[in-house]
């Protein structure tokens, strides 16, 4: 019998164990996504805004 209770408190204290990693290692994914997602808008805006000075300063190539 106390194997079973041993046995099944393992069982039980393993499966919580595995859901506090498994939630720990989404929101630190959560977290690298975000600050991916704000560094990318950033050199998009960088590159916008070369562009446009790029088109401004050389505009015999852009036709106008």
């Amino acid at each position: 019998m106390l194997v079973v209770v041993t046995t099944v408190i393992l069982y039980v204290f393993g499966f919580v164990f595995l859901y506090g990693v498994i939630r720990l290692g989404v929101r630190h994914g959560m977290e690298d996504v975000e600050t991916h997602r704000a560094q990318v808008l950033r050199a998009e805006q960088l590159a916008s805004v070369q562009d446009r000075t790029f088109a401004r300063e050389n505009a015999f190539l852009t036709g106008s």
